[in-house]
């Protein structure tokens, strides 16, 4: 290994006692490819096995807690007892390599995909239209009554039981990106007049529920990590004042990490008081050393990487669409053959790089941003 990479090398421990055995994060990735029910395909576990093996921490792809939460086709499900038969497989090839495996448990909210819900139904913290993945056509979100906010409140707990009966290391609750928990924390998309209007109470109550899953059926070394993000273009959206308030609050909760989804470790504050401010840098002070923070956005080199940890300061840095370009890239570092490393989307490789069908078709079509060898 070149020694200037040996920083992200180095072990890292979290307020659990859990150490991590190195600063990689495989991020939760839509991979589009579990089976139409959202049990466990055979496609996607050498999938998510290959990108596992050499990461410190390794996260599934975003798993619908209940069934009017799905939101992506071929979503993975923690919503059913029947689903835990296959994530245990999943366990066991995620950990087969030495990395701790999560399951990001995920409510889509005003997101969810209607043909993919019962009855065509989807509800969000207020009424709204809007289109979501895919879709050329907006659709309908209605209302959540109060019994249904405090039943989904109980599905994120017992999505977390199913996670601790496959066999998996943790969880990590999905509060970014526009889904069920960034709803309730928006302005934009929470406009109630009762006591959910508080937008930090559904939060708090998902985090509360998920611990209280912990303590009932795992031991401590269990994980459990929250993903936010911190600024949104709508108007009144979330801005870095209310992720200030955010942090605040979680940051004392027996959490073990938290996870900022945003598309470039370096992006700044769009607007208010932290304005041009890096957004990972207020993050971690804010934080003040309580748990690690990961970083993600546009990491496709080893010195990328670098400059993650040893500039903006994130203990753990997520890989995400370079992961997906080249499932050997922590490898090829450990290894000193950085030179070799795949950081550019190739659509006439014969390996397709190693992706399942479906995502392989996403990167051919452009539907992410990502260096390309035919543009």
């Amino acid at each position: 290994m070149n020694s200037k990479y040996e920083p992200l090398f180095e072990p890292v421990v979290l307020p659990n006692g859990v150490e991590l055995r190195n600063r990689f994060v495989l991020a939760p990735l839509t991979h589009i490819s579990s089976n139409d029910d959202g049990t466990i395909s055979d496609v996607e576990v050498p999938y998510i096995e290959k990108r596992s093996k050499d990461v410190g921490l390794a996260i599934n792809a975003a798993s619908n807690v209940n069934d009017v939460g799905k939101a992506f086709p071929g979503q993975p499900s923690v919503a059913h007892d029947s689903d835990i038969e296959g994530l245990k497989t999943l366990a066991q090839a995620m950990k087969k390599n030495g990395a701790k495996a999560l399951v990001q448990i995920h409510h889509g909210g005003a997101q969810s995909l209607p043909n993919l819900t019962p009855q065509g139904d989807v509800v969000a913290p207020s009424p709204m239209t809007l289109k979501s993945f895919g879709q050329e056509e907006a659709h309908d979100a209605r209302e959540m009554t109060s019994d249904e906010i405090e039943q989904t409140i109980k599905d994120f707990g017992e999505a977390t039981r199913r996670v601790i009966e496959a066999g998996f290391d943790g969880v990590e609750i999905h509060g970014a990106n526009h889904y069920l928990i960034h709803q309730f924390v928006s302005p934009y998309y929470n406009r109630r007049n009762d006591v959910w209007a508080d937008n930090l109470k559904f939060p708090m109550a998902v985090i509360n529920e998920v611990v209280k899953a912990k303590k009932e059926y795992a031991s401590d070394d269990f994980i459990i990590g929250y993903r936010l993000s911190p600024e949104e273009v709508e108007s009144p959206g979330i801005s870095m004042e209310i992720t200030e308030q955010l942090i605040n609050q979680i940051a004392n909760e027996p959490l073990d990490y938290i996870h900022v989804s945003i598309m470039d470790i370096d992006s700044e504050t769009r607007e208010g008081k932290y304005k041009g401010e890096n957004r990972l840098k207020l993050i971690h002070h804010w934080i003040n050393g309580r748990m690690p923070l990961v970083g993600i956005g546009s990491v496709f080199t080893p010195d990328d990487a670098l400059h993650a940890v040893n500039d903006v300061g994130v203990e753990l840095v997520a890989l995400g669409r370079e992961i997906l370009l080249d499932y050997d890239f922590v490898g090829k570092i450990k290894d000193g053959r950085e030179d070799e490393i795949i950081n550019e989307f190739d659509p006439n490789r014969e390996d397709k790089h190693h992706l399942p069908p479906n995502l392989w078709q996403q990167f051919n079509e452009g539907f992410y941003p990502l260096p390309r060898k035919d543009k």
